[in-house]
């Protein structure tokens, strides 16, 4: 058994607006850059994808990305310095929070083991 933990930001009104699916999501436009690869990569549409990154935009109230328009010259998407930052601080919190939450429930998890 292992304890499975999800972190998220949510906004003043309680509304999430980050979590570990974001992260993958940022992760596979930094390495592909481009939306629709990222997207597609998850088997994700573009649409929702795009939908996703403005409401993450929106919550954290800065751009994330640096978007190109497609056509002949091919489109793209690169992260800002910022989200660069805020994706390696965000996926180590969340890194530190599943571990301690794993150490936390390790005596739990044992117990009920000894229950059976």
């Amino acid at each position: 058994m292992k304890v499975r933990v999800k972190v998220c930001l949510a906004n003043e009104r309680n509304e999430p607006f980050m979590g570990i699916g974001l992260v993958w999501l940022l992760t596979r436009i930094h390495q592909f850059h481009s939306i629709s690869q990222a997207a597609q990569d998850m088997g994700m549409s573009y649409v929702k994808a795009h939908s996703i990154l403005k409401h993450l935009e929106h919550g954290l109230r800065r751009p994330l990305l640096f978007r190109r328009r497609g056509g002949a010259e091919k489109g793209g998407a690169e992260l800002t310095p910022f989200a660069e930052r805020f994706l390696t601080r965000y996926s180590r919190h969340n890194d530190r929070v599943s571990r301690y939450a794993q150490k936390e429930f390790a005596p739990l998890i044992k117990s009920l083991r000894s229950l059976r």
